[in-house]
């Protein structure tokens, strides 16, 4: 069933407000955000059981801010571990620049199965549905609502749905939104499994390996058990087959000369380099987040990061428009936003493939670029793109963090981002006579001070980034209506 533009039906009763098809990272960010709102949510996963692949590995500066600002942080700082911030762009090890704008300067290591296990403990908290075995298989829609059709044949209606399905979502092609790119030309092959020789054996092996062939890894992990990455001999006409130990072994053998006795698999993946991204985010009532929005190589570590922000960027908005305060705008503000987020990571990722190329010309520039990465401004541009913290949205011209996130501060009465876990805008008053008198349903008024913030107030969008700074009542009432809507009298 493909998007049609007749009415879903006049006798239609919608079961929830948003669909979310997908139950990744992505999908369980977005639900868990409109539940913050009370905006119910039901979560659609084709897969009956968690997936046991590993495909993400940590989680990002900004990132982790994120879960800072929902009270998740720790949760997930208990199964993960801290790295430096070096190495992020295309291999290239520098120190992270001192000074950087954040109070979380690390990568967190963390599995993605253990990512998808907090965030969907978080969601059911909330009161999000989760619907396991449930594959969307069709979807109409008019201007009250959209239905959906799915494998079993049963039917679920909302007024919206979002589709956070993955790289080959079934939403967006329904929807017929293009997805222009480059197919891949590289591919690897992934698994985790048990190894036989010796560890100081593996680590020397591909510590001489990673000299030049950036993207291959052998490594253990904490059950005792390896992560292996080699590339493969070519590309393999269908993706979704997986591959055997034996190619894994043989692909070993190539690049290492041994296959350090590598057995029983738990599972075993591949993946490709192809870079897509969505013509459009939004298509009437449907929206598209995360891989089912834009594909692109893993160099970098991004991809489960990027769908992550752009769920946290889309629930406050789209549960604004269901409650009815949204402002004109408001919601087509997410693909205004993010799209070009997804561009940049795009290029950059593009960029480290070349980078990790062994050809002549691509090896010149990665040691020029190594040249450069010694000078402390070029490090800290990288290191900012790569960790999310250098996004500036476009609200037009104004002070220096207009558009930026503000990253969490001590005040005197505690964190900042110990404020915002329940999801509302924040107006932060260093003044003391400021009033968000007409919108204390949306924003919470914080009169506290901190040495480490130099303007007189700022406020902030349910996430996080900054829509004002100053300290005229006049001009903040001005502004207000552009992120919060009407006032209530």
């Amino acid at each position: 069933m493909v998007q049609n533009p007749s009415k879903v039906s006049d006798s239609v009763s919608f079961m929830t407000d948003v669909i979310v098809a997908g139950g990744g990272p992505t999908g369980l960010m977005s639900a868990s955000e409109l539940r913050l709102h009370g905006v119910d949510a039901v979560v659609l996963e084709m897969d009956t059981e968690p997936t046991k692949v590993v495909r993400s590995l940590g989680l990002h500066v900004r990132s982790i801010e994120v879960m800072d600002q929902r009270g998740l942080l720790e949760r997930f700082l208990a199964l993960g571990q801290k790295y430096p911030l070096n190495g992020l762009f295309a291999g290239i090890s520098r120190p992270a620049p001192e000074r950087l704008d954040t109070a979380h300067p690390y990568v967190l290591g963390i599995e993605q199965t253990s990512t998808d296990r907090l965030l969907a403990e978080h969601a059911t908290e909330l009161g999000v549905e989760i619907r396991r075995g449930r594959e969307l298989v069709g979807l109409s829609q008019d201007e009250q609502g959209v239905s959906v059709k799915l494998a079993d044949g049963s039917e679920l209606s909302a007024r919206y749905l979002v589709g956070c399905d993955g790289g080959r979502s079934t939403v967006r092609k329904l929807l017929g939104v293009g997805f222009p790119g480059e197919p891949a030309t590289t591919e690897w092959l992934l698994g985790e499994m048990q190894v036989t020789a010796p560890l100081e054996e593996v680590t020397a092996v591909v510590a001489e390996i990673r000299k030049t062939h950036k993207a291959f890894g052998v490594g253990p992990l904490q059950d005792g058990a390896y992560r292996v990455v080699v590339p493969a001999a070519g590309l393999a006409e269908d993706r979704g087959v997986r591959p055997t130990l034996e190619e894994i072994k043989q692909r070993l053998q190539v690049f290492a000369g041994t296959d350090f006795g590598v057995h029983s698999p738990r599972w075993l993946s591949r993946f490709g380099d192809a870079s897509r991204l969505a013509e459009r985010y939004r298509v009437g009532r449907v929206l598209l987040a995360g891989d089912a929005a834009h594909i692109h190589p893993p160099m970098g570590g991004q991809g489960l990061n990027l769908g992550i922000q752009d769920a946290f960027n889309l629930g406050w908005k789209l549960a604004a428009e269901i409650n009815g305060w949204a402002a004109d705008g408001l919601l087509d503000s997410y693909q205004t936003e993010r799209h070009p987020v997804a561009t940049d990571v795009l290029d950059k990722t593009r960029a480290q493939v070349e980078l990790m190329s062994l050809e002549p010309g691509a090896q010149a520039v990665r040691r020029l670029l190594s040249e450069l990465m010694d000078f402390e401004a070029v490090n800290r541009y990288l290191v900012e793109k790569m960790t999310a913290i250098g996004i500036r949205y476009d609200f037009g011209v104004g002070h220096d963090l207009l558009g930026r996130r503000l990253r969490d501060v001590v005040l005197k009465r505690g964190r900042l981002y110990e404020l915002m876990h329940g999801g509302r805008g924040l107006l932060l008053d260093q003044t003391g006579g400021l009033s968000v008198t007409g919108w204390a349903d949306r924003i919470d008024h914080v009169i506290d001070v901190s040495e480490e913030l130099e303007v007189p107030a700022v406020l902030l969008r349910p996430d996080g980034y900054v829509a004002w700074v100053g300290e005229d009542q006049h001009d903040l009432l001005n502004n207000l209506p552009t992120w919060f809507g009407a006032a209530v009298s």
